[in-house]
């Protein structure tokens, strides 16, 4: 497992233009695959438009107490970026005027901001109807400081988004770092000893599952069932809801899929397996995603690209709806993950 961020290491594909040129390059480049533009327009879908926005997606920093093989957000705790009140007061402004109703708030451990919870009860007031933070389980054990996270979920009824690789030790302890399964499944008791997961109570606890290795996910449905088998029976502990997602090649999995000699094989599976009816629900036509440092992105993989929307509009402390509703989706080879198969996005299979 590595040990510190691409950026620490220096690493050439910490430069987000370098992984454009990697994706927009190659087998794109001299025509052995189409472009993800050029497959839009095979069927009538370029340029790609948004809809009505529903979900604001905040990322609030890229610190965290992991350092996932396959993170696209290429986070870590050497990862100094966080997101400050000024630019959280900004997006508090924008939450109360604008008609999404899903606040989506990531990492990074979104929790490691040390004004996580000032933000989560200051944004309740808002009147937002799903509440999501995406927490990676052992933050909840990491430190006594956040020993009661649960309970903070739980009173601001906070639906809780959480990585869940596999439902064995070592495929987790693979992806994630060591003992890391071991924490996670501590972490989930606690969560179901104050009701999330558990039928009647609202409180929502829903897993996610990628791939560990150079493929696409299986079937959503039969994964969900596979997952809540495994951990009531082993573990008894209960969840709601699975969603499986397609890992997108950019950043540490790309580093991983070059340095394994995958990349165009994952390449050929991913536009092999283009499904023009997932186009019609990716997230970027629903969501916004805001930056620790408050600029504005299509969705959050475009936001690790640096790719800003195509807008006047750039920043949360300029947001301008009737600007941003008039823009281009910005697109580019990566945008194959989120339209193979069944689809894929923050909140699983999108067809």
């Amino acid at each position: 497992m590595m040990k510190k961020s691409l950026k620490s290491r220096n690493n050439d594909l910490a430069n987000t233009q370098r992984q454009l040129e990697i994706l927009s390059n190659g087998i794109f480049a001299d025509g052995e695959l189409p472009t993800f533009a050029k497959k839009l327009k095979e069927t009538n879908q370029f340029p790609l438009r948004p809809k009505k926005l529903e979900i604001l997606q905040i990322n609030l920093g890229y610190m965290c107490n992991q350092v996932c093989a396959h993170c696209h957000v290429d986070a870590g705790p050497d990862r100094k970026e966080i997101m400050t009140t000024e630019t959280m007061e900004q997006c508090l402004e924008v939450i109360q005027k604008t008609g999404a109703h899903t606040l989506d708030l990531t990492g990074g451990a979104p929790e490691m901001n040390s004004n996580f919870r000032w933000f989560v009860e200051e944004a309740s007031k808002a009147g937002i109807k799903d509440f999501i933070v995406r927490s990676n389980l052992t933050i909840i054990r990491a430190n006594k400081k956040y020993y009661d996270l649960p309970e903070f979920f739980k009173k601001h009824n906070v639906h809780v988004v959480s990585s869940m690789p596999h439902w064995t030790r070592g495929k987790t302890d693979k992806q994630r770092g060591d003992g890391v399964f071991d924490k996670s499944i501590e972490a989930l008791k606690m969560l179901n000893a104050v009701g999330y997961g558990i039928e009647g109570t609202g409180l929502q606890l829903d897993l996610v599952y990628n791939p560990s290795g150079a493929f696409l996910p299986g079937d959503q449905a039969a994964l969900e069932a596979d997952f809540k088998k495994a951990l009531k029976e082993d573990f008894d502990i209960i969840f709601n809801s699975l969603f499986a997602i397609t890992n997108l090649p950019i950043s540490r999995f790309l580093d991983y899929l070059i340095a394994s000699e995958n990349y165009e094989d994952y390449m050929y599976s991913l536009v092999e397996a283009y499904n023009p009816m997932a186009v019609e629900n990716v997230m970027c036509t629903n969501t916004l995603s805001v930056s620790w440092d408050g600029y504005l992105y299509d969705c959050d993989f475009n936001q690790m690209l640096n790719l800003k929307v195509a807008s006047k509009s750039q920043h949360i402390s300029e947001y301008n709806e009737e600007l941003l509703k008039n823009r281009n989706i910005i697109i580019n080879q990566h945008c194959y993950g989120c339209t193979a198969g069944a689809g894929s996005s923050c909140q699983g299979t999108v067809a």
